[in-house]
């Protein structure tokens, strides 16, 4: 699954209502394609406070059946933005595999379980992920590829943290059968699994205090607990600066050799300076500033 989604036109629709429906929805720079994103926002925006405001026991009990209605108007609205998306483009499970096809798809879900599953409509408040489209409208695609450099830093720095967290698991199942041995059920810590639910709220330096040891013994060993919750910050800390650090140094060393110029008609970046046509579909490219 790609983290962007290039849209492409369907070669076998380049001309009448699906090319024009392919210009207003997916791109950025003309008159009607900016009208439809600023709709669209607004659409997103309302919806979500419509499902706020519904959760609110008195404005659910007056108006229980007009914020039914709204939802299903929004619902209906959104489903068919999502086939007109599908239709469109060339790759119509290329979109729909995409982050921004699948944001799209969790944003009228809801509505539909809820006809199986009452209450499930709250969950709509995942529309306002679509308001990440404001990155591509605002033309600020390259904050998306710095927030790229942060995810591709956390999937390399994954088998380190994986074993640590390995490690504290093992720490805190160690803790949890020890508490249950020194402070037993008569001080809270009925089971195993109890006192591993207190080693986890007790290194993460949390302390609901619902439950807390109440013998010597027990309090020196939660104290050495603590002292050892203070990694569960530092260590996947250090780990994750370390490969950001590497990722920003590779970032930097491969904008050296490309500049930013996109592609009027596909938005691909990163093409060489020298370059005049895009490398992926071909149109010419303006000319580089400076």
């Amino acid at each position: 699954m790609r983290l962007l989604f290039t849209p492409q036109l369907n070669p076998a629709t380049e001309t009448g209502w699906r090319r024009r429906w392919f210009d207003i929805i997916y791109r950025h720079d003309t008159p009607p394609s900016r009208n439809f994103d600023l709709l669209l926002i607004f659409a997103i925006l309302t919806s979500v406070l419509v499902i706020m405001f519904d959760s609110v026991p008195h404005i659910h009990a007056r108006h229980a059946k007009a914020m039914y209605l709204v939802e299903w108007a929004f619902t209906l609205l959104f489903t068919a933005e999502y086939v007109l998306r599908l239709v469109v483009v060339r790759r119509p499970l290329r979109y729909a595999l995409s982050v921004w096809g699948i944001i799209d798809l969790l944003s009228i879900l809801p509505t539909y379980l809820s006809l199986l599953l009452p209450g499930s409509q709250s969950l709509l408040v995942v529309r306002i992920l679509r308001i990440l489209r404001l990155f591509r409208i605002l033309k600020l695609t390259q904050y998306v590829e710095e927030g790229g450099v942060l995810v591709k830093a956390l999937w390399r720095s994954r088998r380190k943290i994986f074993v640590f967290i390995c490690a504290i698991l093992t720490v805190v199942v160690i803790f949890g059968a020890l508490m249950y041995v020194i402070e037993g059920p008569e001080h809270g810590f009925a089971s195993i699994p109890t006192g591993m639910y207190w080693a986890i709220v007790t290194m993460s330096t949390v302390g609901y205090g619902d439950i807390s040891p109440e013998t010597v013994t027990g309090r020196f060993i939660a104290s050495i607990l603590i002292l050892i919750g203070y990694s569960v910050i530092a260590v996947p800390t250090g780990i994750y600066t370390a490969e950001l650090a590497s990722s920003l140094r590779e970032a930097t060393r491969s904008s050296d050799h490309h500049d930013s110029r996109g592609c009027p008609e596909c938005g691909l970046e990163g093409h060489d300076p020298d370059a005049l046509h895009c490398r992926h579909c071909g149109t010419p490219l303006h000319a580089p500033m400076g």
